[in-house]
Order: C-alpha cells, then structure tokens, then sequence
C-alpha cells in the first residue's frame, strides 16, 4: 500500500496508482521536464524558488496581490505547493518535480502529447 500510497493518505488515488504501475518517466518525456526545469531554475543551483520564479511569474495581475491579501512571496510559495514541495523548504527540487510530472505524465497515454503539453505550458521546443 506504502508503495502506491504517495501523498500518505491512507488511500491510492487513480493517479497514484498509474505512477506505481507506469513507473518512472521514458526518455522522451524526461527530456522534455528536464529542459523544462532547467529553464526554470534560473540560478542554476538544482531547486526552483521565489528567486527563480521572480523573472518567469508575474504576480502583478494575481487578484490576491491586488487585493493586498498576498505579498509576492506569499503568491510564489502558493504556487510553488502546487509541485509538491514535501518537505516544505520553499524551493522545489529537481526530483520533486519529477514526481509531479510523472504524476502529470500517468494520465496522458502518448508521448508526443505529453512533450506537447510541456513545450506549450514552458515554452520549450
């Protein structure tokens, strides 16, 4: 259960199941999330944080950061947790965004629509 059972939970979810059954990303698609963090890790130091978010996310137009309920770090943190950040440093590691991506990577059945998405969210090619 422990294997399957990523989040902790106590119960398997469909996509937790289909990353323990597929396993981890081919090469096709782990090419494509490596360029990806590597265009967004921009300091180059193997995590992505507030820094490196700083110059590709723009929180100006973020309706809680207009409202002034958020400060611009308190914005990137949140959209940092959307990776998974487990251990709750602020920074998202190289293999923490592995995981979400293979998780990602579970529910799409071809590669070349997998490699698609990612060039159309990241801008990669």
């Amino acid at each position: 259960m422990t294997f399957f059972d990523k989040d902790g939970d106590g119960r398997v979810s469909l996509t937790e199941f289909l990353v323990g059954i597929r396993g981890t990303l081919n090469e096709k698609r782990q090419a494509a999330v490596d360029q990806a963090f590597l265009k967004f890790d921009k300091t180059c130091d193997g995590f992505v944080d507030a820094a490196d978010l700083a110059d590709v996310y723009n929180v100006e137009k973020h309706p809680k950061y207009i409202s002034g309920e958020m400060t611009k770090d308190e914005i990137f943190m949140e959209f940092l947790q959307n990776f998974n950040d487990k251990n709750g440093d602020g920074r998202i590691s190289r293999d923490e965004f592995n995981e979400y991506y293979a998780a990602v990577s579970a529910d799409i059945d071809r590669d070349d629509y997998f490699v698609l998405m990612m060039q159309q969210a990241w801008g990669i090619k």
